[in-house]
């Protein structure tokens, strides 16, 4: 399954662990925040100012090894 930005932070991090490094190395690291429970990855991107398309490259390339 690949990822897509309108999913929920907290879905993709409850399905794949290992895409909290991820999304902590990009600056998004309000992962057990409020917020990651109700935005999709592309809100919470952008809030943070974070490149979306580089963060979608790097959590697919978690999912697919």
């Amino acid at each position: 399954m690949t990822i897509t930005k309108d999913m929920s932070i907290m879905e993709v991090v409850t399905k794949y662990p290992d895409t909290v490094p991820v999304f902590m190395e990009s600056g998004m690291g309000c992962i057990g925040c409020a917020a990651a429970h109700f935005e999709n990855i592309e809100q919470g991107a952008s809030a943070h100012g974070i490149d979306i398309d580089k963060l979608m490259e790097g959590l697919n390339s978690v999912v697919e090894q």
